[in-house]
């Protein structure tokens, strides 16, 4: 198989100067795409800036023949979100690309978080996919081609300590790449969500010492996938950690009808109910959210016929 390029390409790498955002620029990059690395070079909580992570990144691509530009506006606020779209723009006359990997983590128990720390975790994962995508999305709608990349957490998909903030977040992001990808479908927009775990600066504090290898290395190939025009898939969640690659999907049991119910029938039936010998899953494109209510009024509809 021939190499998968992407010349004439442009991206946006959202958190690009550290970690697996830097991963990402420099494998696309190295690919032949013009790369916009975006980082406000905040601390770990999100505090502060610093030119100095997107400018060493784009220097780093420079010297090794490629082209980049740094952008170090924030993702955390709407003009911040457009800023770093107007610069692919600017610079390069479009946008082909957009991984938005931008985070910060301010851990604490449920019972004690803060709103503020609340408020600022969401910012940046969740309001900050928003504001990058919403005026990325109309571009690439109208140039009938797009990649968007949004990334989400196990913690999103499972849940964590301390983090209730991070995995509200990681969670919306799914539900946002659901719907960019509904409706880029008809525009030839494709939207997934990577699910990356590496050992980087967001592990602080972390015990990895029994860790396999998880360099951002191991994440970024199925990202750059996921960014390329023979990317196959839309509307749905992969997983990347310590080399494993993986989808996820939501999945249902298939259920019990019946026509009227009360709360001791639905403890009597729970068993069944919870059966996952049979799971169903309805892809998000072409018509997941329909295919759900669909399966359920056949079921009914069956129902009422045998009674």
């Amino acid at each position: 198989m021939a190499d998968l390029g992407f010349d004439g390409r442009v991206a946006v790498v959202t958190g690009g100067g550290r970690g697996l955002g830097r991963e990402y620029a420099l494998l696309l990059a190295s690919r032949g795409a013009k790369v916009v690395v975006n980082d406000a070079g905040g601390s770990l909580a999100g505090d502060g800036s610093d030119t100095g992570p997107a400018a060493d990144v784009v220097r780093e691509i420079v010297d090794a023949g490629g082209q980049a530009v740094a952008s170090t506006d924030s993702v955390a606020t709407p003009d911040g979100g457009r800023a770093i779209v107007e610069t692919a723009v600017e610079r390069y006359g479009r946008i082909d690309i957009l991984i938005h990997n931008a985070g910060n983590v301010r851990r604490a128990p449920l019972r004690e978080m803060s709103y503020d720390d609340f408020e600022a975790v969401l910012d940046v994962h969740l309001r900050g996919a928003f504001h990058v995508v919403r005026p990325a999305f109309p571009l690439m709608c109208d140039a009938g081609y797009g990649r968007i990349v949004l990334t989400s957490s196990i913690g999103g998909l499972y849940g964590n300590h301390e983090v209730a903030n991070y995995a509200v977040a990681k969670a919306g992001v799914i539900g946002l790449s659901n719907v960019a990808a509904m409706e880029g479908a008809a525009h030839g927009v494709v939207s997934n969500v990577i699910v990356p775990a590496a050992v980087t600066r967001m592990a602080e504090g972390l015990d990895t010492s029994a860790y396999p290898p998880m360099g951002a290395d191991l994440v970024a190939p199925a990202v750059g996938w996921l960014a390329h025009e023979t990317c196959s898939i839309t509307g749905e969640v992969m997983i990347a950690l310590a080399g494993r690659v993986a989808r996820a999907v939501v999945a249902e049991t298939p259920g019990v009808y019946q026509p009227s119910w009360t709360i001791e029938q639905v403890g009597e039936q729970l068993s069944a109910i919870r059966d996952t010998t049979d799971p169903v899953v309805f892809p998000v494109v072409p018509d997941g959210h329909n295919d759900h209510i669909r399966y359920s009024f056949a079921m009914a509809k069956q129902g009422a016929v045998h009674a």
